[in-house]
């Protein structure tokens, strides 16, 4: 064990980590728990492809702020953050943010907050979408303009039907990134087969399109008996609720989740915990 290295559990398991925003740092975690980590190229993040779309309603939201503003995801606010600097309207969105209340589905949302100078106004009682709701439900929302910033492409219906339930006067959604499926294909075909073949001791996923994603190329490559074997060998890590109920819904059940608190540590410490019972 190197001085860099800690003593874990995780000693010696082959840990399969799909790609993702911070995949180094999860990595590293990993690593130095002695960790021995495949990395799975699954998806890739891209800004969406209308940037002016985006703009348009940055610049709305600056003329004009929302009097409720949700962010599902920190990659969201960065990417808006981003868009915001290329047409020089970075000063000027924090400023509106600071005239709206923030609400923040989880701790991500909160860390991209910080990264800027701003906190969150409230923060969802649980990191999901009935997180959300639930928040929402003790809040004046009649007549009040709503702004949410989306995971990816997903409209989130659900969240949209409950807002319009509301008699919220507008709804003001954004979608700046998207996923792309641009991911290496031979390597997720290995994943598949080396889980059929017992050899990853533990596959981690942080987010739903990671799960999609395997799924459809399992599909496409006449590999879903595999992966089905696979699942049935192979523990599974999800960051949280979220992810595991995409896991659930698929008909995988995740044994390693974060009791509370949804991000990178306490998703290496529930890892650890699954093999050291």
């Amino acid at each position: 064990m190197t001085r860099s290295q800690v003593k874990s559990s995780l000693s010696g398991k082959v840990v399969a980590l799909a790609e993702s925003r911070q995949l180094d740092i999860l990595a590293d975690l990993y690593v130095r728990r002695g960790a021995v980590v495949r990395r799975i190229p699954l998806i890739s993040i891209h800004d969406h492809p209308d940037q002016q779309k985006v703009t348009r309603w940055l610049t709305g939201l600056i003329a004009d702020p929302p009097e409720y503003l949700i962010f599902l995801t920190g990659e969201g606010l960065r990417r808006l953050c981003t868009c915001a600097a290329r047409a020089n309207l970075q000063a000027q969105l924090e400023s509106a943010l600071q005239r709206t209340c923030k609400i923040s589905r989880g701790p991500k949302p909160v860390r991209a907050l910080k990264e800027i100078g701003l906190k969150e106004d409230i923060r969802a009682e649980m990191p999901t979408t009935d997180g959300v709701i639930a928040s929402l439900g003790k809040l004046d929302l009649d007549g009040k303009r709503v702004g949410v910033q989306l995971y990816g492409e997903d409209p989130n219906l659900k969240l949209m039907e409950y807002l319009r339930s509301r008699n919220v006067a507008e709804i003001l959604p954004v979608s700046p990134y998207v996923y792309g499926d641009d991911s290496d294909t031979s390597a997720v075909v290995e994943l598949c087969r080396a889980m059929a073949a017992n050899q990853i001791d533990l596959v981690v996923f942080t987010s739903k399109p990671q799960v999609r994603r395997l799924f459809e190329v399992s599909r496409e490559n006449n590999l879903e008996a595999e992966l089905k074997k696979g699942f049935s060998l192979t523990p599974v890590a999800a960051v949280g609720p979220v992810v595991a109920d995409q896991l659930r819904e698929i008909g995988v059940e995740a044994q390693a989740i974060p009791e509370s608190a949804y991000f990178m540590k306490p998703l290496v410490r529930a890892s650890e915990k699954l093999f050291s019972s």
